[in-house]
């Protein structure tokens, strides 16, 4: 997330697309309607009309599914009427890189895939280079292989006829939407896009991402205050489970992981620190040995880098990373590749896609251990719907977890914002936080290692550093939380200061490669710069007359990276250092010195090109790094009621990660409607906590699907009526919510309909509830992250009869 949640006050306009904000963050809504108040558009996008759509000054229809169309129209648009701003365009993106004769898109496809592997050599998207090892560059925009012409050759096809053809979105309103949004590429003029997972959890859901950016790019609305592309985060904690490294792909700042590809700690170091040759990018990446080896250190502090390496698990370099992802690793347990699993914190019984393919590989285990507050449908798999307990082996255990108010620790919010929490209460009963059950089981596995002789290669457990883990024999949030900051392993000389072995490193820029330092998560480090200062838990309002202007809030807690609130807000001044926009101005050179917010670095202005995490500094207009492609291109779901779309013969993503024996429905009669899930203000994930809280569950008792009115009188259907929603997958038992909230849509000449259910059920509670609605989802992974497709996909609808339902 580039900005945080109270510059969302500061847009002129707001384009929310892949979220229901105003329900499901309603605490970011809070700013959406602080920036309406003072003259900002609110335009919602979105397959179901909402409380949202409600509070919003415009609401677009949508097929879902089809945000690459719509967002593909609007760069076309932006093009075509000249509507980019220029100057930003030509000297902070790469709209000027040449991109080598290599690269082609024909139909669908980019040059280099190929069909057997169904992988793309992407070596054939890369840009031409000159002599010193620097992409060539036309500032003119006028070369046919720079950037911004293939950009325009792309998007030439995205013509507004075309899109609302595949979208069903009328073309009054999506013409109404590009004119509004559009008019932020001025330099006085900010727009933001706030999305959730009606955005990711799709086969392209890094390109409907990267197509935004790219929105955003060629308006200015990047490293402005009100700009920005602005995840919202359906836990309170998941930025900072992501940050720490928790996906199987990334380390902790998210550094890669080591795969068996790099031998040595050298090979490894080569392989992930991109080379940049241009004096004026600052390619920040380049720090990655000083990362990499303070992260070893905070493992290993006893021990040099090579060793500490070796210790390191490692990926099989010969398979994709995504092999370790959430899919795959049901697909393999299904097939009996693993004895045992841990659902920490998690239900996937009922929150993964295809979900009774989930509960069936449990059946596969010799054991199970869930973590959670509650009893769930994971835990309880073996008695669930189907399950004969006399044929399954699986032993389950529960071990029963704090709640989050009655332990310390830290949780980073949406705005990349890391919030210090005190404990309330002790934790109930037998109730354990979640580090002090670790820390036991840890304990427990060294204590095994030490009594067997025979152990083979014990020392990444014995020699790893739990010392830092602990206070007094439990587990300590504030000694971890200074770990991950880092601290000197000895006495260390930094820019002519000598700081003490002990003490804590200040700020991430003071990291060393030669493992004199730790450093457990270098994005973190500067939250406590020093053993009794904790910037975390500041509360402190207090800003200067600048900062209050853009609501920056710079002593609030502690944002990453390095407390900067806006990222790469570099861009939002001139080569001057002058803001585009003086009166919400994020940073500005005055008196030799950069003001507002932490600068992207701190050299002059026009020292540096603005976009330090990118190799060669620019924004990416272009991405070559993507698995699917360097522009983003629409796809049809893996699911959908078409056959055919108008942009390319290739209907599907090429790259998506297929698995075998799944059936998917395609312009099928049999499952003629659209489905989308989506989430209540009043549920929580699964609902095992919701569930379980009997004032909670009566706001809303049971699944149910919303389905338009045109569609239940052809289905003879009325409200509160009980229907079956199918799939190629499942069935699934939901109440009929009859509302114009849902609306057929035109799609390539044809009436289609959409239905909506709630995904926060399970059979477990309350009896008479329902189950998940992803015993209905489809098991296919987003080549990217191996995100599945849950937010689009065919099924049929029918009536069940008071005496079908008593039956059953």
């Amino acid at each position: 997330m580039t900005n945080h949640w109270t510059d969302i006050a500061n847009s002129d306009c707001v384009l929310i697309m892949g979220s229901n904000a105003a329900e499901c963050h309603p605490i970011s809504f809070k700013w959406v309607q602080r920036a309406q108040d003072k003259g900002a558009t609110i335009i919602h996008v979105d397959p179901r009309f909402t409380r949202t759509s409600s509070k919003s000054d415009v609401y677009v229809p949508i097929r879902s599914g089809t945000d690459i169309a719509f967002l593909g129209g609007m760069i076309r648009y932006i093009l075509e009427k000249e509507l980019y701003f220029k100057e930003y365009v030509v000297n902070y993106t790469n709209a000027g890189l040449i991109v080598k004769d290599t690269y082609s898109f024909a139909d669908g496809l980019f040059s280099g895939y190929d069909s057997k592997t169904r992988i793309y050599d992407r070596s054939t998207w890369n840009f031409e280079m000159d002599e010193a090892g620097i992409p060539k560059r036309d500032t003119t925009l006028q070369h046919p292989r720079c950037v911004f012409n293939l950009l325009k050759k792309h998007y030439d096809r995205y013509t507004i006829d075309k899109v609302t053809s595949v979208c069903g979105s009328p073309k009054e309103l999506v013409e109404k939407v590009y004119d509004i949004y559009c008019a932020t590429g001025k330099p006085n003029k900010a727009g933001t896009n706030m999305y959730a997972i009606g955005w990711t959890q799709h086969t392209v859901g890094v390109q409907n991402i990267r197509a935004m950016a790219m929105i955003q790019l060629l308006l200015g609305n990047i490293g402005v205050a009100g700009g920005g592309v602005n995840a919202l985060r359906g836990e309170s904690n998941v930025q900072g489970a992501t940050d720490i490294g928790l996906l199987s792909g990334n380390l902790p700042g998210y550094l890669e992981m080591p795969t068996t590809k790099y031998p040595t700690y050298a090979d490894y170091i080569k392989g992930i620190t991109p080379v940049n040759h241009n004096p004026k990018s600052t390619n920040w990446w380049g720090n990655k040995p000083k990362y990499a080896a303070s992260l070893l250190k905070s493992f290993y502090p006893e021990d040099d880098l090579e060793t500490a390496y070796t210790m390191m698990p490692k990926l099989d370099g010969d398979i994709p990373t995504l092999e370790y992802f959430w899919l795959n690793i049901f697909e393999r347990m299904n097939k009996g590749k693993f004895k045992g699993f841990f659902a920490w914190g998690q239900n996937p019984a009922c929150s993964g896609a295809n979900a009774q393919k989930n509960r069936e590989a449990f059946t596969k285990l010799d054991w199970l251990v869930n973590v959670g507050l509650f009893d769930n449908e994971t835990a309880s798999f073996w008695k669930g719907p189907g399950m004969d307990p006399k044929k399954i082996r699986t032993e389950v255990f529960l071990l029963p977890a704090a709640i989050s108010i009655e332990k310390e620790g830290s949780v980073v919010n949406s705005g990349r914002t890391l919030q210090w929490r005190v404990r309330g209460p002790k934790p109930y009963k037998q109730a354990r936080p979640d580090g002090d059950i670790m820390l036991q089981l840890f304990k427990e596995v060294r204590a095994l290692y030490q009594k067997d002789a025979k152990a083979v290669y014990p020392d990444p457990i014995m020699k790893l550093n739990i010392a830092d883990w602990e206070e007094h024999g439990e587990y300590s949030a504030f000694k971890v939380a200074k770990l991950m900051n880092g601290y000197y392993l000895k006495d260390t000389d930094v820019g002519g200061k000598l700081y003490k072995k002990g003490e804590q490193v200040a700020a991430f820029a003071n990291l060393k490669d030669d493992g004199s330092t730790t450093g457990g998560c270098w994005i973190f480090t500067g939250a406590v710069p020093a053993a009794d200062k904790n910037l975390m838990a500041r509360q402190d309002t207090s800003q200067t007359p600048e900062q209050a202007k853009i609501n920056l809030f710079p002593n609030w807690a502690f944002a990453w990276p390095a407390n900067r609130r806006i990222l790469y807000n570099r861009a939002g001044v001139d080569e001057t250092g002058k803001p585009w926009n003086p009166e919400k101005a994020v940073i500005e050179w005055k008196d030799n010195k950069w003001v507002g917010d932490v600068p992207d670095g701190g050299a002059a202005p026009g020292a540096t090109l603005p976009f330090i995490m990118q190799t060669h500094g620019y924004g990416a207009l272009y991405g070559p790094g993507r698995l699917d492609g360097p522009f983003p291109e629409h796809y049809e779901p893996i699911e959908g009621p078409i056959d055919a779309h108008e942009f390319s013969a290739q209907r599907t993503n090429p790259t998506v990660i297929p698995f075998a024996g799944e059936l998917f429905a395609v312009k099928d009669a049999k499952f003629p409607y659209i489905a989308t899930t989506f989430r209540l203000t009043e549920h929580w994930q699964t609902g095992v906590m919701t569930r379980n809280i009997p004032w909670v569950l009566e706001t809303h008792p049971q699944v149910f699907c919303e389905i338009d009115p045109e569609l239940a009188a052809s289905l003879s259907v009325q409200n509160g009526d009980w229907v079956e929603v199918s799939t190629t997958r499942g069935k699934l038992d939901a109440a009929a919510m009859v509302t114009e909230r849902m609306q057929p849509l035109m799609i390539m000449g044809k009436k289609h309909h959409t239905v909506g259910l709630p995904w926060h059920f399970g059979w477990l509670t309350p009896k008479e509830g329902g189950d998940s609605a992803n015993l209905l989802t489809p098991s296919v992974g987003e080549p990217n992250t191996g995100m599945p497709e849950t937010k689009t996909f065919m099924v049929n609808v029918t009536k069940i009869t008071k005496s079908e339902k008593k039956k059953k």
